[in-house]
């Protein structure tokens, strides 16, 4: 598998959402190109702030969708087609719920989970789903009646923000690897804290979740 061309930061658009679980990805791809020095602008014709730098001698552009998360791929399926970028050379960082704070966990392509930001992807890259994932846990509130309040209206405690953050961190080497396309031994090395035993866990009763609304 060949190097990343493209890294996607889901969120929602607007200082309402700042800071919610919903836009740990969005966060993510910002302190990205923070820490490389990589300016994000707003680009109308893609529907989002884009960014272009050299990471570990890899080309990459960096995208973070202007649209709510239920039609990222608007943004990602326009960016992708204009610069002929392959699902298999993306990578979508978002939230996961099925994960405690203080987990993440790399992903070669598979299904969306009830997420509708990776459904709208899936759907705008025409069905493909071999486009890579780093899935940022943000906990779960319990109740599946509540995740999309949880997501969307809610921010973190302090602690639980701590452990999303350094769940989310990537050494030097580890990026390498990713932007390489290196994923086995990304995977390998890929390393989160493991949860609090007191962490929420999703009421398994209740089925998978549909990250809802504007989610």
């Amino acid at each position: 598998m060949g190097a990343l061309r493209l890294i996607v930061g889901l969120g929602n658009p607007g200082p309402q959402y700042a800071q919610t679980r919903h836009n740990v990805g969005a966060d993510w791809v910002r302190e990205l190109a923070h820490s490389q020095g990589i300016s994000l602008a707003l680009d109308a014709r893609f529907k989002g702030e884009i960014g272009r730098g050299i990471i570990h001698d890899v080309d990459l552009r960096l995208l973070i969708p202007t649209t709510y998360m239920n039609n990222s791929g608007e943004a990602v399926g326009t960016l992708a087609r204009f610069f002929k970028i392959e699902p298999q050379a993306i990578l979508i960082v978002h939230d996961e719920v099925a994960f405690a704070p203080g987990i993440a966990k790399l992903k070669n392509g598979g299904g969306d989970n009830g997420h509708n930001g990776l459904k709208s992807i899936r759907a705008s890259l025409g069905n493909q789903d071999t486009f890579n994932r780093l899935r940022i846990g943000v906990g779960h509130p319990g109740q599946r009646s509540r995740v999309n309040a949880y997501l969307t209206q809610q921010t973190p405690t302090q602690e639980e923000r701590g452990l999303i953050q350094a769940a989310g961190l990537t050494s030097p080497e580890i990026l390498a690897d990713i932007v390489a396309g290196r994923w086995q031994s990304a995977m390998t090395a890929f390393h989160a804290p493991e949860p609090d035993a007191t962490t929420k866990q999703p009421d398994e009763s209740a089925g998978p979740d549909s990250h809802l609304g504007e989610s």
